[in-house]
């Protein structure tokens, strides 16, 4: 029996079949297997150093250090700037504090995406899209003041 060859492509003017290229690839090259590996290979080698630069950071501790140091007064003691420390070394703070740490947060991511985009909106190709996705990012932060704001979290007493 005969096999039977089929050949993908467009005809030329000699009647030769010629390939195209794939669209997604300049040069009508595919990737080969090899270069995946090599690209998984050039990560390992990147990991593998990093291992080695650690391991080889805390034993040159090991081996330079001028030997076991006693363990001198006051080590384990809370610092305070010099002076004899006062009372425990765990101060508490009250829980009101936090929630205007977080709020701080909140503003100022805000006003780190909220001021660049000021800059560059009337510049072209910023659309309806880029006016779309800030309101509904002022919507968000909105509507986490308005929760705050229903609670009473935002009273200082």
């Amino acid at each position: 029996m005969a096999r039977r060859v089929v050949r993908r492509g467009r005809a030329g003017a000699t009647g030769a079949v010629t390939r195209s290229a794939p669209p997604d690839t300049p040069t009508g090259r595919l990737p080969t297997v090899t270069g995946y590996l090599g690209s998984y290979a050039t990560l390992g080698l990147l990991l593998l150093a990093a291992v080695l630069f650690f391991v080889t950071a805390f034993s040159a501790n090991r081996v330079l250090r001028p030997g076991r140091p006693a363990e001198p007064w006051g080590k384990r003691a809370s610092y305070e700037c010099g002076l004899d420390p006062v009372g425990g070394d765990w101060a508490q703070m009250q829980i009101r504090y936090y929630v205007y740490a977080y709020l701080y947060v909140l503003f100022a991511v805000e006003a780190v995406f909220l001021f660049p985009w000021a800059l560059v909106f009337d510049r072209p190709g910023f659309g309806v899209t880029t006016v779309v996705e800030m309101a509904v990012f002022v919507a968000v932060v909105a509507l986490g003041i308005l929760y705050a704001w229903r609670k009473n979290i935002l009273r200082w007493t």
